[in-house]
């Protein structure tokens, strides 16, 4: 025997993660670390691993803006709170939502039909320089190729306008004319940190009345004031109050704000995140990851019949309940008004979990949902990404988000040997990167996956009613109990920081009007302690 194998043999024997029954260990499975999601095995949970990068992990999702390229504008739909008309037409700009175009440079004001029409060459000259708000990895999202959808102009006659000048703020206490505040900071204690993300904090809480315990995410209004990110905030509001309504989904107990910040009170899910819980184990047991896939499966098809494409499923959202039941959290990336057949263009997600589709700059659905689940599978089953490229830290031109992007396209998706077949048939029909072909979305829809032989062993109704037993049950010991959290987030000091006046002065308090809410099922419950 060579003295690589019994090199090989000698390091299996003493391999920290077991082999589910039945499965082989190949060489590179031993050797090649860098291929692996998890290196090795932390010296406590949620450690981590010696020469392990925490940052590759938990990247926050981002979304690239929509700019339109024409005749030297670049033009972003926006949201006009005042009259406003088009410099083209003269029209006045009508509509709900974002009327019309907006010039980010010479503040061109035009219709969306007419902005292909606009002759004038752009001029920025003599005008305040624009400040791009950076993204969650501080790359700015202006002039990226991926973002920029490019269209030609036809040579026609602009007009001028001027725009309205930004509304005064309302004063803090007059934030909801007409409505009662059912809840405010003061009813709340503030326990721990649990979560951060690139607009907002996620706090512990015990609602001061009931002794309940409730997770809090709380945004700067300062970090949402762009159109669209307020857009985006009202989408995660409603996507939570639907959610209430699921077992696999976190639902929202109320919201309420401040004249700095949004509070979000959601439930708190105590089991930690699949991140966490991986890190641990490294890759699961297929029996482990059918449970966690068809549970998920039933969480995205809930969202999918009420027309929401969720567009952020990866490990660190996928949370386990006390019990070991799956709840996905984090609706800031959602769609919603999505009826069958139709289709958003919007450039966003998390880089490793992002749809060839949308890569390709082409009008999806809840295609990419599907996509998002088997990469999440294939975490789960082989313990790294479907698009690690072996070695590519040494090589700074493999380990960049474009070069990730054109793995995505290009590469053949290779499924580890180990895996039974049926793992490998579910994996590749999820990870198909032709939409149309892709298992979830054929004409059957979500019987597809339902009856697909990897999930023959589910039985989905009593799935869904929760009266399957969990293959794995975080260990607990009380509500308050933080085992299960990153130590990164939980060792924070438990403050706000005080609010800036000439912050809040800048801030039109006119654009969060009607975001109070308080979940009426929630309430007749509380009202019952």
């Amino acid at each position: 025997m060579s003295a690589f194998w019994t090199e090989f043999l000698n390091a299996a024997a003493s391999h920290p993660c077991p082999a589910v029954p039945g499965d082989l260990l190949s060489p590179f499975d031993i050797y090649g670390s860098d291929y692996y999601l998890f290196p090795n095995v932390p010296a406590a949970p949620g450690m981590p691993c010696a020469g392990e990068d925490r940052s590759i992990y938990r990247r926050g999702a981002r979304r690239w803006r929509k700019l339109y390229r024409v005749n030297g504008h670049i033009f972003q739909a926006k949201r006009f709170n005042r009259r406003a008309f088009c410099a083209f037409c003269q029209d006045r700009i009508w509509g709900l939502g974002r009327q019309g175009f907006k010039c980010i440079q010479c503040k061109l004001l035009v219709h969306k039909k007419c902005h292909k029409l606009v002759q004038k060459p752009c001029s920025n000259e003599h005008v305040d320089p624009i400040e791009v708000k950076d993204d969650a990895n501080g790359e700015s999202t202006l002039g990226r190729a991926s973002s920029v959808r490019r269209v030609s102009a036809e040579e026609l006659a602009p007009a001028a306008e001027t725009p309205p000048a930004p509304a005064p703020s309302a004063p803090a206490h007059d934030l909801e004319p007409g409505s009662q505040r059912q809840y405010s900071l003061d009813d709340f204690e503030l326990i721990r940190v649990i979560g951060r993300g690139s607009y907002a904090k996620v706090l512990m809480v015990e609602l001061k009345r009931t002794k309940r315990i409730y997770a809090m995410k709380v945004i700067k209004k300062a970090l949402v004031t762009d159109d669209e990110d307020i857009d985006w905030v009202q989408t995660e509001k409603h996507v939570f109050e639907t959610a209430s309504n699921h077992p696999f989904l976190v639902g929202l107990h109320s919201c309420f704000q401040t004249p700095s910040r949004l509070f979000f009170v959601i439930e708190f899910v105590r089991g930690g995140d699949l991140m966490f819980h991986m890190q641990r184990q490294r890759r699961l047991p297929e029996e482990h990851a059918r449970f966690y896939a068809a549970e998920i499966s039933l969480a995205l098809h809930f969202l999918h019949e009420r027309g929401v494409i969720y567009r952020d499923l990866k490990l660190d959202n996928v949370l386990l309940d006390h019990e070991g039941h799956i709840k996905l959290t984090d609706y800031g990336m959602c769609k919603e008004g999505v009826r069958p057949g139709d289709t958003t263009s919007t450039f966003c997600g998390t880089p490793n979990y992002i749809a060839p589709e949308i890569l390709r700059g082409e009008e999806y659905g809840f295609s990419v949902d599907w996509w998002a689940l088997g990469v999440l599978t294939y975490e789960m089953l082989a313990g790294r990404s479907p698009f690690d490229i072996a070695q590519a830290a040494d090589n700074p031109d493999q380990n960049t988000e474009d070069y990730l992007f054109q793995v995505i396209l290009e590469k053949t998706i290779r499924i580890p040997r180990s895996l039974s077949v049926k793992a490998a048939s579910v994996l590749k029909g999820f990870l198909n990167k032709n939409p149309v072909e892709r298992l979830g979305c054929g004409e059957n829809g979500f019987l597809d996956i339902v009856n697909h032989p990897f999930f023959k062993s589910i039985e989905w109704e009593m799935l869904e009613q929760k009266q399957v037993v969990p293959p794995f049950k975080p260990r607990l010991e009380g509500e308050r109990d933080l085992a299960n959290f990153p130590p990164e987030f939980t060792d924070e000091p438990v403050h706000l920081t005080p609010d800036n006046d000439t912050v809040i002065a800048d801030i039109d308090q006119s654009e969060f009007e009607g975001f109070e809410y308080v979940n009426p099922l929630l309430m007749s419950l509380e009202d019952c302690v």
